[in-house]
């Protein structure tokens, strides 16, 4: 090999390893953070490990109501897709009456959920209110 061909080779490495990190540098490091039971009381589920392994264990009879709950985590929250055009709240709930989280669904086919509850010991449920004055409301089993 001769030398310009080495000082090639030689610049064409450095430039391949500077590029890749340059790449590795710039990948977004993972915004999901970890909470257990209490700690995870009033979070976003969506910013948490706890959605990766949240599974639906109730619904509401009337609509697409959820509760949602991560054995990792050992939380709780409602979810509430396309919950049809009547505007109302939607309600996670814990039994001993020591947290609630609510959020608004508007009516407009938007996928909504609460904060979460922990649900370590205890038990929850989520709950819809319609926000028309009928008074009409509707809840999952407790788990």
């Amino acid at each position: 090999m001769n030398a310009l061909t080495r000082k090639f080779a030689t610049v064409g490495s450095a430039l391949a390893m500077a590029g890749s990190s340059l790449l590795l540098a710039s990948s977004p490091a993972s915004a999901a953070t970890s909470c257990y039971a209490s700690s995870c009381q009033g979070l976003d589920p969506a910013t948490t490990i706890c959605q990766n392994d949240a599974r639906t264990v109730a619904t509401s009879g009337w609509s697409n109501l959820e509760l949602r709950y991560s054995p990792t985590c050992r939380a709780a929250w409602a979810r509430l897709a396309d919950g049809g055009s009547e505007g109302k709240y939607v309600t996670v709930q814990r039994n001993d009456g020591n947290g609630s989280y609510s959020v608004h669904y508007y009516g407009n086919g938007a996928t909504v959920w609460t904060a979460m509850v922990n649900d370590k010991g205890i038990e929850s449920r989520a709950c819809e209110y319609w926000d028309n004055g009928t008074g009409y409301f509707d809840c999952t089993n407790w788990y």
